[in-house]
């Protein structure tokens, strides 16, 4: 009864998923998939799959560690900012020294230009002549 309710589970979970998209980075797989919760609202759940091998040889055991996260439509944006700045912060400064680690008070000042220029970004300026 148990494997039942497992394996309908399963189908269940399949059936929800409206698009899927894997990439593969080395050991890692991550998933990035729409589904549909049971108001038929669409959210993203990305999966990260990391192959782990204990042993070595023939006594080596294969597992996958998995860790997933639920975004949801309302924080699409501020994840997606959160994310862009994050990536931006590395690129711009990639170091092995401690010496880039920003304080909070550093970062939310960044963070306050960006927001400010983006502002400005999304302003309409309209001339009107009398």
């Amino acid at each position: 009864m148990e494997d039942l309710k497992k394996k309908m589970g399963a189908d269940m979970n399949d059936k929800e998923i409206v698009f899927s998209k894997s990439i593969k980075a080395g050991k890692r797989i991550y998933y990035l998939d729409v589904k549909k919760n049971r108001k038929d609202e669409m959210f993203l759940a990305i999966t990260e799959s990391k192959k782990v091998v204990m042993g070595e040889g023939d006594d080596s055991q294969v597992s996958f560690e998995k860790h997933k996260i639920f975004l949801y439509k309302e924080d699409f944006e501020k994840f997606t900012l959160g994310l862009t700045q994050a990536i931006d912060f590395i690129n711009l400064h990639q170091t092995n020294d401690s010496d880039c680690l920003m304080n909070e008070s550093e970062q939310q000042d960044i963070l306050l230009e960006e927001v400010k220029d983006e502002k400005l970004d999304n302003e309409i300026k309209i001339d009107i002549d009398f």
